[in-house]
């Protein structure tokens, strides 16, 4: 059987090392201030990034260093490895399943490579899920095929309370990037697989009550099973983001709910108290990398 290494990004909103305590290697995501380029979750911190959103500090973000990413292929190639399993942040916000695919190619190993058509708690459970998959000894069809029930069975809603940063950060589709000049109006985004990835308008309204209001309905038509994994993050608004995940539990009895940070590699383009709600079928695999200690349980 093909030796494989399993590879994801910050994205997920965990550090390399916690990761590497899972046997999955991460790379960190770039974050621009200024002149100044910083790794994701090593050399800046969450609450410098929450303060800097305060200050209205622009920032960007961008892909891990490409020196990087060669240099642990390198590493994963010399110790033994035939091939890397990657799931990154989604290819409709980052450059980083392409930059992935051709290290691998540089320095020899096979590539399978997941787009995952969002970010955070999707991607983590991809990546866990397809080691998990792999250990068992499935094959790389049955890891994909698995993959695909998660993330096609998924949506990841953005509510912004102010889109100047996601039009700053060119994340929007045009149409989204247009709306946000329009006053009294609050574009819902998303992006899943029909979106590919790229964030879109779902749905516009005229106040945040109506917004979460059809966010709650759009959940609904997703369909997902009783025990759906249902994610409520927010951007320094814990309290309003407790309160819409109750919204939830009442909806959901038997789903997994929980309120966590938005992961700073969206927050930057989201800013201060955003809301965002990533709901889908975990395939029959709960997602265990949240506890007490870095989520808040609904």
């Amino acid at each position: 059987m093909m030796k494989l290494a399993f590879v994801t990004d910050s994205g997920t909103g965990f550090s390399s090392e916690f990761w590497k305590e899972r046997g999955i290697y991460s790379l960190p995501l770039q974050l621009t201030i200024g002149d100044q380029t910083y790794a994701e979750g090593e050399n800046i911190s969450y609450d410098e990034i929450i303060e800097n959103l305060h200050k209205q500090v622009m920032m960007k973000t961008s892909l891990p260093s490409l020196g990087r990413i060669e240099d642990l292929f390198e590493q994963i190639k010399k110790d033994g490895y035939d091939g890397v399993f990657c799931v990154p942040i989604c290819r409709g916000l980052s450059g980083t399943l392409d930059a992935m695919e051709s290290a691998a190619s540089q320095v020899g190993l096979s590539f399978y490579g997941f787009d995952c058509y969002t970010t955070a708690v999707i991607q983590g459970h991809c990546i866990e899920t397809a080691k998990a998959m792999y250990e068992e000894g499935k094959s790389i069809e049955e890891i994909m095929e698995t993959l695909e029930k998660i993330a096609g069975h998924a949506d990841t809603v953005v509510l912004c309370d102010d889109l100047q940063h996601m039009k700053r950060g060119g994340r929007l589709t045009p149409a989204a990037a247009l709306l946000g000049g329009l006053l009294k109006i609050k574009p819902i985004l998303h992006l899943d697989e029909s979106t590919q990835g790229r964030v879109d308008v779902l749905d516009k309204v005229r106040t945040m009550s109506r917004a979460q209001d059809r966010i709650v309905d759009h959940i609904q038509e997703l369909n997902l099973p009783a025990n759906a994994d249902i994610t409520v993050a927010h951007v320094a608004s814990e309290e309003a983001a407790k309160k819409f995940a109750a919204r939830f539990r009442a909806k959901y009895p038997e789903a997994t709910i929980r309120v966590i940070d938005l992961v700073s590699a969206v927050g930057i383009h989201t800013g201060l108290n955003a809301l965002c709600v990533e709901a889908f079928d975990p395939a029959g695999r709960p997602v265990d990398v949240y506890t007490a200690e870095n989520s808040i349980q609904i």
